[in-house]
């Protein structure tokens, strides 16, 4: 017996923006599981700035997407049928195989519901995001008690948790930049941030140096660019920065030069690491178990903004790359 199926093909290579030429909703048919596999309806897919690397032809720290075949990512699902021993119908699995409305898979995650969590923070506030922030604040920054930390793109899945994870952890203040006034009223007035500024305002580095007088010790860097010339010059001496990201380039032609202050990495001692998250997932259970028991509490708030239906999935992930996202974009199916 077969299952129709909907999936999204990447159809062209952006250069730039993606646009809806980048994107192909193919109806296909799905064969019953072979033996080790399930098949899954899809009820939650994610959305990530790291999907948007994959769709060029370029080597990285994963292959690109293929030409035709369907887009891949994180998503949450039950499964309709299974042919693997302990695993049954309606069982809740985690997978890679996003951007459709049904997975076939070998390569999955059985999940326990959390009551009252949605299945969703799965990929957010228990997932991928959650593990990024937790490693990148605590073992790749190295994060102490006392620190003043500054996270760029702080309204967004990763940011949003940085900061709330170093203020849960004795952070002396937490500064966010974020690009509306009503992402700067939440990460203050829901999050906890001591200081949060919309970079669209004025001058980045004057508006970081006033939200944080006495200079930043940890830069959690989702952004790159501009924010990050800001805060080299406002580290204070041995500073520390956990690059995640640079989602300012992303989709940019031409990159624009880099940050012109490099000497402070001299002067201030300051030192900078990158790391991808696949290379940690053996911290994923210490973070579930800290971050869910603050997250179960209310101590920790875990913010989605929620797309519907599959056909919403590209305009969620412009829109995401946009910043249009309070908290984890995801796609519910």
């Amino acid at each position: 017996m077969t299952t129709s199926a909907r999936e999204i093909h990447l159809a062209a290579r952006p250069k730039g923006w993606p646009t809806d030429e980048t994107f192909r909703f193919v109806d296909t048919e799905l064969p019953a599981p072979a033996p080790g596999q399930v098949l899954v309806r899809n009820t939650f897919m994610s959305v990530d700035p790291y999907m948007r690397g994959r769709m060029n032809d370029v080597k990285s720290y994963v292959p690109p997407f293929q030409l035709d075949q369907p887009l891949e990512g994180g998503a949450v699902g039950e499964v309709v049928e299974s042919a693997v021993d302990g695993v049954s119908a309606g069982d809740l699995v985690l997978h890679n195989l996003g951007w459709r409305s049904h997975s076939l898979t070998s390569e999955f995650t059985p999940l326990k519901e959390v009551p009252g969590v949605s299945p969703s923070h799965f990929l957010g506030a228990l997932g991928m995001p959650a593990l990024t922030a937790y490693v990148g604040l605590l073992d790749i920054a190295q994060f102490k008690a006392g620190d003043t930390v500054f996270v760029s793109g702080a309204a967004g899945a990763v940011g949003s948790l940085v900061g709330q994870i170093a203020r849960l952890k004795g952070a002396k203040r937490v500064v966010g930049s974020a690009g509306s006034a009503a992402k700067v009223d939440h990460l203050t007035g829901k999050l906890g941030f001591d200081a949060a500024f919309n970079y669209k305002d004025g001058d980045l580095r004057e508006q970081l140096a006033a939200a944080a007088p006495e200079g930043i010790d940890v830069y959690f860097d989702n952004v790159g660019g501009d924010h990050l010339q800001a805060a080299l010059d406002v580290l204070n001496r041995h500073g520390r920065i956990a690059a995640c990201g640079s989602i300012s380039a992303y989709n940019e032609k031409d990159l624009p030069p880099g940050p012109n202050n490099m000497h402070y990495f001299v002067t201030k001692r300051l030192s900078m690491r990158g790391f991808i998250i696949l290379d940690h997932y053996d911290r994923l259970s210490a973070m579930i178990g800290e971050v869910g028991q603050w997250l179960s509490t209310g101590q920790l708030v875990a913010e989605e903004t929620v797309a519907e239906g599959l056909d919403n999935a590209p305009a969620a992930f412009l829109g995401m790359l946009r910043g249009e996202n309070t908290g984890k974009m995801v796609v519910r199916l």
